[in-house]
């Protein structure tokens, strides 16, 4: 078998009027060898099969069942055609099943590939594209669970992008982020894009909520979804995606804390608008082709909506949120509350699972450390931990206390000793009494006694 290279040569040397003898001595291969390969009867780098190969009988039977079944797993149609007489395993199976080209091509599934991809033009200032991202294994210090949240938002025209950590994906939790990373981005573009996020439409129809109808309201927007299985829609973003996961969140260290991991993903998100471009034949970069973009200035405070988060009281009657720690009365050490909260409002309610407000604070700037407690909760704690006290002297722990004749007693039996002392002599069947009581019918009089 020759080479590729040593194929080339063949063919020159020939073209150049050597013998196929010549050629043979030149390459130290047989005449043969070398008239088979000039003859193009074979291909370089291509083996030829030693005898018939033994999947084709079963070709046509796999064709129609994957036809019957695109998604049909190869283990399980292997399990099929060995009944059926195949001999052959997995890995020579999956290769045969690649060589023919026996799986058919599913639309649904692979929308991008095997068909023409349009180039979606932005013009500036048209399109956010928003996206949340999942990211596994987070430092234990953030208390985050099994992933922390990381809310994406990019401009399509110019590919721009800032990010924002979050404690969940709910609603207000995204009204926020949404807010933080539009003012990151320097404003408001005429579209939103999202995918079918259940806290945005409704996934099964497309269709806004009413409830983010009034954040689109508020900021001056349209908000579309993409078509469903159509996440190419939103690629600008899904790079974004890929380039925040690689080069921020794969780097990452245990010690690092949420507010330092944050202002680490602004720093790499301001060094990538150095990106080049070239538009029209003319060389810019990301902050280039931003600065250009037509953005209108975000509302002055963000969507009002309203954080309903569960925490448990200390038994120094605070709750915590947000880094700090806010006081309620005494007596609710160990019971679940709720903190309410509105975002642009400067104070934040503690209700009760009753509903009944117990504490209304100002909001400390987040992770700021500071414990914030009322006037009258102070009082009302001290009060409460002063009398919890008793005035009673407190027992004496060097007293010397021996085992009582009762527990003697107790011991003696365990042993199987008979008892001593007092103990012994302590009635325990009631039989005896009750025999007593019975001779007593009347009550002695003074002639019986003399008698």
């Amino acid at each position: 078998m020759l080479t590729l290279e040593e194929d080339v040569e063949a063919q020159a040397l020939r073209a150049q009027g050597w013998s196929v003898s010549a050629i043979a001595r030149h390459l130290g291969r047989d005449r043969k060898t070398i008239r088979r390969y000039l003859a193009g009867d074979v291909v370089p780098g291509r083996r030829r099969p030693v005898g018939p190969d033994p999947f084709e009988p079963f070709v046509a039977y796999c064709r129609a069942r994957l036809a019957d079944d695109p998604h049909l797993w190869a283990a399980t149609l292997l399990d099929e055609v060995a009944e059926l007489g195949y001999q052959g395993g997995y890995s020579t199976f999956t290769r045969a099943l690649r060589r023919y080209q026996l799986r058919p091509h599913c639309e649904p599934c692979q929308v991008a590939r095997g068909r023409d991809v349009a180039i979606i033009t932005h013009p500036p200032g048209e399109e956010t594209q928003w996206d949340w991202l999942e990211l596994p294994d987070p430092p234990v210090s953030w208390g985050a669970g099994k992933q922390a949240h990381l809310l994406v938002g990019a401009l399509a025209h110019s590919s721009k992008w800032r990010g924002v950590l979050a404690d969940a994906e709910d609603f207000p939790h995204l009204i926020e982020a949404l807010d933080a990373v539009v003012r990151r981005l320097g404003g408001v573009t005429q579209v939103w894009r999202f995918d079918r996020m259940a806290t945005v439409c409704h996934p099964a129809s497309g269709r806004i909520t009413p409830a983010f109808a009034q954040v689109a309201k508020h900021y001056g927007v349209r908000s579309v979804t993409c078509p469903p299985r159509r996440g190419n829609r939103k690629g600008v973003v899904e790079k974004a995606n890929h380039s925040a996961a690689q080069r921020w969140w794969r780097t990452l260290g245990d010690e690092v804390t949420i507010d330092e991991a944050q202002a680490g993903l602004d720093r790499l998100a301001t060094k990538l608008d150095s990106r080049r471009r070239v538009i029209d034949g003319e060389r810019t970069t990301v902050a280039g082709l931003a600065a250009a973009e037509r953005l209108h200035a975000p509302p002055l405070v963000a969507f009002p909506a309203e954080f309903d988060l569960g925490r448990i009281v200390t038994p120094q009657a605070l709750v915590s949120f947000r880094g700090n720690a806010y006081s309620v009365p005494p007596g609710l050490g160990g019971a679940q509350v709720q903190v309410r909260h509105r975002l642009g409002a400067d104070m934040l309610r503690i209700v009760t699972e009753g509903g009944a407000t117990v504490a209304v604070h100002s909001r400390a700037p987040d992770g700021a450390g500071r414990v914030i407690r009322d006037d009258g909760h102070v009082i009302a704690l001290e009060h409460a931990a002063m009398g919890a006290f008793s005035h009673e002297r407190p027992c004496t722990h060097k007293t010397r206390r021996p085992p009582s004749s009762a527990a003697l007693a107790e011991a003696a039996r365990l042993r199987g000793l008979p008892a001593t002392g007092p103990a012994a002599h302590v009635v325990i069947d009631l039989a005896t009494y009750a025999a007593t009581a019975a001779k007593l019918g009347s009550a002695p009089t003074y002639e019986s006694e003399e008698d």
